[in-house]
């Protein structure tokens, strides 16, 4: 009788692929990209607080919102719910297929980084207090508006999911199609919430910067982990 249950095996996890093998020998340049961020967001944190962004805010706000139209508008709506209750639901999909294929490393790593990028959005925006601009479309937003939380979450959720099915992906195209996808949802998400004016454009690149801070952070500490342990006899 042939077997219903998933082919485990085929499934072995990141650190048995050549391709997180490859990964697992950089875990310096994780820690770069890291490092990188975190002056250009402590840069443009700056620049928010004393409102030195402000001719930069209006200018792409002023240059996006003059592409304005019905069918876009449905567009963009689209995009920021795939940043909110559409990843959500994406969410709870991924973690029905780890358990599924019994990916429970994949499960936790996706956990953590959910549970960082809150902790990341809530400190964030409650240190810097940014009102929301008037929105071009639908109601203000109750809560503060630097970073921008769509576009941190996005990055990270979609970023690191991305990351989680490619590295056991033995298909060189496909790996590339769902890193295309991933990165062409993260920037709908985020040129949405200017579109729709909820956000400033330097808010949206603050939580771009900042989702960047912690997956490349994981990234290095895994690669790291995974380097250590691979070195073990």
């Amino acid at each position: 009788m042939t077997s219903l249950a998933p082919h485990h095996h085929q499934w072995s996890g990141p650190e048995n692929t050549p391709q997180a093998r490859e990964l697992a020998r950089f875990p310096l340049l994780s820690l770069a990209a890291a490092f990188l961020s975190i002056f250009l967001f402590a840069w443009l944190a700056e620049g928010v607080a004393k409102d030195q962004t402000a001719q930069f805010d209006s200018y792409v706000r002023a240059a996006v919102h003059q592409w304005t139209t019905p069918a876009l508008t449905r567009l963009m709506f689209a995009a920021t719910w795939m940043g909110s209750i559409g990843l959500a639901n994406v969410a709870v999909l991924a973690f029905a297929l780890f358990r599924y294929f019994l990916w429970r490393r994949a499960a936790i790593w996706l956990l953590v980084t959910v549970a960082g990028a809150t902790v990341l959005v809530v400190g964030l925006k409650f240190a810097f207090h940014r009102p929301r601009p008037v929105p071009f479309f639908g109601a203000v937003p109750q809560t503060y508006s630097f970073p921008s939380g769509h576009s941190l979450f996005s990055f990270c959720f979609y970023g690191v999911l991305a990351g989680l099915i490619t590295a056991r992906i033995e298909s060189r195209p496909l790996r590339i199609l769902i890193w295309i996808l991933a990165a062409t949802l993260v920037f709908s998400i985020g040129l949405s919430r200017i579109y729709l004016g909820v956000h400033y454009p330097s808010d949206v690149l603050g939580g771009y910067l900042a989702g960047t801070i912690w997956v490349s952070t994981m990234l290095a500490l895994d690669r790291l982990r995974t380097r250590r342990k691979n070195s073990v006899p």
